[in-house]
């Protein structure tokens, strides 16, 4: 599961609670391997629909089209 555009496998989500607070992450073999241990005590959920954003390019979109760029 890599960036459609830039091959990237570095993204991060926004919490939609505050947008000013984000969950970074890795992709590897499928499995989301988060960039920092979460410390709160409800994990944010990340879904088909979730907005997803590149950490190295411009790109985003919802997670199920990552999961389609294999």
């Amino acid at each position: 599961m890599k960036c459609p555009l830039c091959r990237s496998q570095h993204f991060y989500v926004k919490d939609p609670e505050d947008a000013y607070t984000l969950f970074e992450f890795d992709m590897h073999d499928g499995e989301i391997i988060p960039a920092e241990p979460q410390t709160e005590s409800d994990p944010l959920e990340i879904t088909e629909e979730t907005e997803t954003f590149c950490n190295r390019c411009a790109w985003h979109g919802t997670f199920k089209t990552l999961k389609k760029t294999r």
